[in-house]
């Protein structure tokens, strides 16, 4: 007697992200991960929503190409502050240059969703944007978070799950789109695209 194999899941993650593939799996959400190759767009002039909202279409559709069938959810999050973008930090002395702007300020978290259906093309995209205050924060705790924190793959070089450290005084938003991943966005484009969280 031969075992059936389970279907596939039809989501398919673009991203390498822990943290995000760690949200799909607290919605109970079985996917696949495929990581896009694109380049994303870094300023081009667009506002925040739409630079987000822009590099996340990016990324799905590029992962899209490439099947026949599936919905494939991206994303993409950018830190703002005073109409500056903060991306990810590419070393340790970038990642303490952010904290030190960051210290003591309230900023906006922008993430943009889009998820395609790779077999009929349709597609549904958001923005979802959070207020985060940092408290002030000393430079040898800036040091040791940097440190200790890993923050290099994070847009602001901070986390907002790591409660621990205590770097965050408050969110007024959705913390998972702080995470990286607006989870309000992924439920309602699933539905929207015919697929039931």
């Amino acid at each position: 007697m031969t075992r059936e194999r389970p279907a596939p899941s039809p989501l398919i993650l673009a991203s390498a992200s822990p943290r995000r593939r760690a949200l799909l799996r607290a919605l109970g959400l079985r996917y696949r991960v495929i990581v896009p190759t694109v380049e994303e767009a870094h300023h081009d002039g667009l506002p925040p929503a739409r630079l987000v909202r822009h590099n996340a279409r990016l990324k799905a559709e590029a992962v899209a190409a490439g099947l026949r069938a599936g919905i494939v959810l991206a994303a993409d999050t950018l830190v703002v502050l005073d109409g500056r973008l903060f991306g990810k930090p590419r070393d340790a002395a970038a990642a303490a240059r952010m904290l030190r702007r960051l210290s003591g300020r309230t900023h906006v978290v922008y993430t943009g969703v889009c998820l395609v259906d790779a077999r009929r093309g349709r597609r549904f995209s958001g923005v979802a944007a959070t207020r985060v205050a940092i408290r002030r924060l000393s430079d040898a705790e800036i040091r040791r978070y940097v440190r200790d924190a890993a923050p290099m793959d994070k847009a602001g070089a901070y986390a907002v799950q790591h409660w621990d450290r205590m770097i965050v005084d408050r969110v007024e938003g959705s913390l998972s789109n702080v995470i990286g991943l607006p989870l309000h966005l992924v439920e309602e484009g699933l539905r929207r695209l015919g697929v039931t969280p």
